[in-house]
C-alpha cells in the first residue's frame, strides 16, 4: 500500500521506531509505544495494535493541543504523556515508553538507578531518576496527562535537563526515554534497560557498592559529550 498525506515521512519514522521495540526485546505484546515529533505535530502508535500488524499508515498524527491531524485509529493511551513532554521539553523529537523488565523492576522498587559504572557514565552523568508515586487526586484527574506532569516536575525539582538526562522511571509504572529522533529515543530505552540490569546484578553481588567516583564519571561523560569529545569518528 502506498501511503499519502502531509505527514507521510513522520508516520514512517514513528512506524520504524515502534517496530524496534520487539526487535530489541523491550516489550511483549503491545506493552510500549514510540512517537516522532517534527516540532509542530507528532505521530504515535495506535492503541492496542500488535507491532507485527503495524503499517506506516497506522500511525496517528496529533498536534500539541491533542487535536487529531491524520489517522483513522485511536492513538496510544499514553498520548497525553507524550504531548506534555513535547510541550515542556522543546528540544526532543522522539519519545519511547515500554515495560522492559529491569527498568520496571527499579520503577516498582521506587528507586533511582545509581551511577555505578562507566557504561552508565557514557550515557548520563547522574543517577537515572525515579519519580515519586502519583497521588490519588492526580490519578483521578487524567492519569496519562498527570504522568507527563510528574516527569516534568521531577526534572524541575532535581535541577535536571532533558538534553543531559534522556531517561526516567515513573514510580510503580515504568520507563520513558527521549532523544533527537524517534529512533534515538528507542536507543536510549535499550541503554536504560541494560543499565538497570547491570545495576541490579552489581547490587546483588555487592549490596554495599558505592557510586562510581566523580573523576571517572566526568572522564567518561566528557569524552563522548564534552567540548573536547573524542569518542567516535567526529
Amino acid at each position: 500500500m502506498t501511503m499519502t498525506g502531509t505527514y507521510k515521512t513522520l508516520r514512517e519514522e514513528a512506524f520504524e521506531a515502534n517496530r524496534e521495540i520487539p526487535r530489541r526485546n523491550l516489550a511483549i505484546y503491545t506493552w510500549g509505544n514510540v512517537s516522532a515529533f517534527d516540532g509542530e505535530v507528532f505521530a504515535i502508535k495506535p492503541s492496542g495494535v500488535d507491532y507485527e500488524a503495524l503499517e506506516p499508515e497506522s500511525m496517528v498524527v496529533l498536534d500539541l493541543d491533542g487535536v487529531l491531524i491524520e489517522g483513522t485509529l485511536k492513538p496510544s493511551s499514553d498520548t497525553e504523556t507524550h504531548r506534555i513532554l513535547y510541550r515542556e521539553f522543546p528540544n526532543i523529537r522522539g519519545i519511547t515508553h515500554t515495560h522492559s523488565v529491569y527498568a520496571v523492576a527499579w520503577a516498582q522498587a521506587r528507586r533511582d538507578v545509581p551511577l555505578l559504572g562507566t557504561t552508565h557514565a557514557d550515557h548520563g552523568d547522574t543517577v537515572i531518576p525515579c519519580s515519586l508515586l502519583m497521588d490519588e487526586e492526580a490519578v483521578k484527574r487524567n492519569y496519562e496527562l498527570e504522568t507527563g506532569k510528574l516527569i516534568v516536575k521531577t526534572f524541575r525539582d532535581r535541577g535536571l535537563n532533558s538534553a543531559g538526562t534522556t531517561m526516567i522511571l515513573v514510580a510503580g509504572h515504568g520507563p520513558f526515554s527521549w532523544g533527537k529522533s524517534a529512533m534515538q529515543s528507542v536507543y536510549h530505552a535499550v541503554v536504560l534497560e541494560e543499565i538497570c540490569k547491570m545495576a541490579y546484578l552489581t547490587i546483588s553481588l555487592e549490596p554495599g557498592i558505592q557510586p562510581l567516583p566523580e573523576h571517572i564519571v566526568r572522564k567518561h561523560w566528557e569524552r563522548k559529550h564534552g567540548h573536547a569529545a573524542y569518542y567516535g569518528q567526529g
